[in-house]
């Protein structure tokens, strides 16, 4: 009876925090349905008394909100694969090369990582205004690559070290070259962690505010955080049925990447934490 009792407590308790998360989700979603006349009324309604989809249709058709998420796409994507890349390959190197000050680069990347990211937003923007490409999603990409590489390159340096040095001695053996087991073994055994990472890298995009805020002033480069504030936030007026819409369209494409990736993140924090 103790332990029923204390299974049903901690399933209130865990039901309890899961509702709590997750019911600011929730208003969002139902206010994004309700028509405009229940959005004030006193006292507030939960459940909209008509459902409707007017808002998501003037969100599409109206606003620019269909390139901010063109704009967002591809400064995610681009961000994940440049990061990945050079996190894996650099990753790589720390693991399995042997040259002096390996160790104490390998902690000055992780020491970058610990700056506060507003350091670098003006030596970031004089760089972008010399080079000639501000107000560019290329410039993004730059700026978010600084601050998302040096955790990716930690993450994954921890998660090969786990991988045993005979996998790629076995390949190198039997004929294979270097980058022959890099590709063959070295990568199908690090998918966990390069996933893990992908994801860190995107959602690090797709959230962003702060640079893309300072260094994008277009509405062509602009990417969904700054492009959604800056067309429905004004200082007399929200549009909260639009913004609720717009932050329910935002937030799909991150629930559908972690509905199927979720197990390939928990697997990719849990094996870079164990060594390091």
């Amino acid at each position: 009876m103790k332990t029923l009792a204390g299974r049903i407590a901690f399933n209130l308790f865990a039901w309890t925090v899961v509702l709590v998360t997750a019911f600011p989700l929730i208003w969002m979603i139902l206010t994004s349905v309700k028509p405009q006349f229940e959005l004030f009324r006193i006292p507030p309604t939960f459940w909209p008394e008509q459902i409707t989809f007017e808002h998501y249709v003037r969100l599409i058709y109206e606003t620019p909100f269909l390139k901010y998420m063109r704009n967002s796409l591809i400064l995610g994507f681009t961000t994940t694969i440049v990061v990945v890349v050079v996190a894996t390959l650099g990753a790589h190197s720390l693991v399995r090369f042997r040259y002096p000050g390996r160790e104490r680069l390998a902690q000055m990347v992780l020491f970058t990582y610990l700056l506060p990211s507003v350091v670098l937003i003006l030596p970031l923007y004089l760089m972008m205004v010399w080079l000639g490409i501000a107000n560019t999603i290329f410039s993004l990409v730059i700026a978010y690559t600084t601050f998302a590489l040096p955790y990716a390159l930690w993450l994954l340096r921890s998660f090969m070290q786990g991988i045993p040095d005979d996998l790629e001695a076995a390949a190198l053996v039997d004929g294979a070259t270097r980058m022959e087991a890099f590709v063959d073994v070295i990568l199908p055994q690090a998918l966990p962690g390069i996933i893990s990472t992908s994801l860190f890298t995107f959602i690090l995009a797709w959230n962003e505010y702060l640079y893309a805020l300072v260094l994008v002033n277009t509405d062509e480069a602009r990417p969904l955080t700054t492009g959604v504030m800056s067309m429905l936030v004004s200082a007399f007026n929200i549009e909260w049925s639009l913004l609720m819409a717009a932050s329910v369209m935002m937030s799909l494409p991150l629930i559908i990447i972690f509905a199927f990736l979720q197990k390939y993140l928990t697997r990719g924090f849990g094996a870079g934490g164990v060594k390091g």
